[in-house]
């Protein structure tokens, strides 16, 4: 018999593909059932309500979007280079062939008016992402303006390359960031 763990994780890698793919209000618990290959009753028993696995896959996707950023940006030197990095994986990023912009962003536009958990965890990612963005500023000596003038580029290009369906928008704004960073070390 399979474990709880297994079963979520399978039911999360459905639900990821399919609300990624298509929208949190298109994809109904039967079609995940179906692609998880989990029976209706075990997938509740896993995740009460469907609220509560949009929730677990927004933050399963933010702790590995936001790792997978981390390791890339990680492996260039401390200072400029690291914060250019970022540009430099959103453009690897925006090449995926399933990439359809910003997870919660796209959650946020469907639902999160009317759900609180749906906002919660989009102010969450992007809250981050502004805190990861600040400790690079920080230790490449920047003044700490620069943070949210880079979030705003970064966000900036998620958008218009989701939009656009092109990859150019992570160079633009990397050019940009280059820009204001000057004399950055």
């Amino acid at each position: 018999m399979e474990t709880a763990e297994t079963v979520e994780v399978r039911v999360l890698d459905a639900a990821e593909r399919l609300f990624y793919g298509r929208g949190l209000q298109a994809v109904g618990m039967d079609t995940i059932r179906a692609a998880s290959g989990v029976s209706l009753k075990r997938l509740y028993q896993v995740f009460s309500s469907k609220d509560s696995l949009v929730e677990a896959y927004l933050r399963r996707r933010d702790r590995r979007w936001r790792a997978a950023l981390e390791r890339f940006a990680g492996q260039r030197p401390a200072g400029r280079e690291r914060i250019l990095a970022v540009f430099d994986w959103l453009h690897q990023w925006f090449q995926e062939p399933d990439f359809r912009g910003c997870a919660f962003v796209n959650s946020y536009g469907e639902l999160g008016a009317a759900h609180p958990g749906v906002a919660d965890a989009a102010r969450a990612h992007k809250d981050a992402f502004r805190g990861y963005l600040a400790m690079l500023v920080a230790a490449a000596g920047a003044e700490e303006a620069l943070t949210d003038q880079l979030v705003l580029l970064a966000e900036g290009a998620i958008t218009t390359a989701a939009i656009s369906g092109s990859p150019e928008p992570a160079l633009h704004a990397r050019e940009a960031a280059r820009a204001l960073l000057g004399g950055v070390g």
